[in-house]
């Protein structure tokens, strides 16, 4: 069976802690490495999906950015 390109499946089992394993190749695929902070968004319907914290906080700048009126230059301090 072909997957689609750029989709990937992981199995990861959850420990008496808690905790889970993130296999190596999808480290790999995303660029994760030890001391990253991941962000974990939850959907009842939908699942868990987990995301490298600073890709999100990239992409709520750029929309925090868009939604300022023209000409606002103020930076938050």
């Amino acid at each position: 069976m072909n997957k689609p390109a750029g989709k990937y499946a992981w199995t990861a089992k959850v420990g008496e802690r808690g905790q889970i394993v993130i296999p190596k190749e999808a480290r790999e695929v995303f660029d994760i490495h030890p001391g990253d902070t991941l962000l974990l968004l939850g959907d009842i319907d939908q699942g868990i999906a987990i995301v490298k914290n600073d890709h999100f906080m990239q992409f709520a700048k750029a929309i925090l950015e868009a939604q300022k009126p023209e000409g606002d230059t103020e930076e938050e301090v």
